[in-house]
């Protein structure tokens, strides 16, 4: 393998035309300059250099090994300038994922600031659950992912992944207008044991959190729609097709329902910033700060 300083000093050689004044533009002893051209022959294995008392010139393969160390030095600063860009937040790329609710004004919120500031990071936008993008986070494809984890789902972070909180959002009882429940103080999951649901598919496995909460006050929920749009789910509880438990970011300007907190504390879900440990991007580190401050402006104004 050929040394990249040493062709930076052969390139400068084939440049200035001597060793003395390759030294002098390198800042090293002429000694030193000799001592590298000779190394780079001892790698190369053929001669680059025609030396006699007078003069010194570089042979064919020598010019043409130059010219590729141009190519070669080229290509290096190139990259040593995508590092610095990367090194700078208001450069680079950003790579986000998000689940769905969280793209209705969370991550909307934080982005549009975040891109004011910083108009030149260029921004790659991946929606998913957080199962399916997790490993996307683990291999490097993404720098953030806002991940939420039931109380009642608890899920383990995988090594190296760490976790920066954001809000704790609870899940809200939604039922069509006129519904005898929205009339009562206080409500419990139980009371509506025998209400048709409309509930999700759950997350990486098929027990949505209205059944695991179901089984804590002992009764089984009757599913007539499964369904992880919110759009749809209060859609068809807006018809009096059923009755449904929505987070509150999914029910932002939401009408046509009544909306009530049950009394089941276990019924929330945490949303916070997932991102590798080991990250360099500068850029990730000033989203996370963004998300933040737009999840404590969105703490105030969701749905109780």
């Amino acid at each position: 393998m050929l040394s990249s300083n040493r062709l930076r000093v052969l390139l400068e050689v084939f440049r200035a035309g001597s060793i003395a004044a390759a030294a002098r533009e390198l800042k090293l002893s002429p000694s030193a300059v000799s001592h590298q051209l000779a190394r780079l022959e001892d790698e190369a294995g053929v001669g680059l250099v025609e030396r006699n008392a007078q003069s010194l010139r570089l042979t064919d393969a020598g010019r043409r090994l130059a010219h590729r160390a141009q190519e070669v030095v080229d290509i290096l600063e190139a990259a040593e300038k995508d590092l610095r860009a990367q090194a700078r937040v208001d450069a680079g790329a950003l790579r986000i994922g998000f689940f769905a609710s969280a793209g209705y004004r969370l991550v909307p919120l934080a982005l549009s600031r975040f891109a004011d500031r910083y108009p030149a990071v260029t921004l790659d936008l991946v929606e998913g659950q957080p199962f399916e993008l997790l490993p996307d986070l683990e291999r490097g494809a993404l720098d953030i992912l806002v991940v939420f984890e039931h109380a009642l789902d608890p899920w383990d972070r995988p090594e190296g992944i760490e976790v920066v909180p954001l809000l704790d959002e609870p899940q809200l009882l939604v039922v069509p207008n006129g519904h005898p429940a929205a009339r009562r103080p206080r409500i419990r999951l139980a009371d509506l044991a025998d209400e048709p649901w409309i509930t999700t598919f759950g997350a990486d496995h098929p027990v949505s959190i209205l059944e695991r909460a179901g089984a804590l006050e002992g009764f089984t929920p009757q599913i007539r729609c499964r369904s992880d749009h919110y759009e749809v789910t209060i859609g068809l509880v807006r018809a009096g097709l059923g009755v449904a438990l929505v987070p509150s970011l999914g029910l932002h300007g939401v009408t046509g329902v009544q909306i009530r907190r049950l009394q089941t504390p276990q019924l929330h879900r945490r949303i916070g910033v997932a991102r590798r440990a080991t990250n360099p991007n500068p850029a990730a580190k000033s989203f996370t700060a963004y998300l933040r401050t737009a999840a404590a402006q969105l703490r105030n104004s969701l749905p109780a």
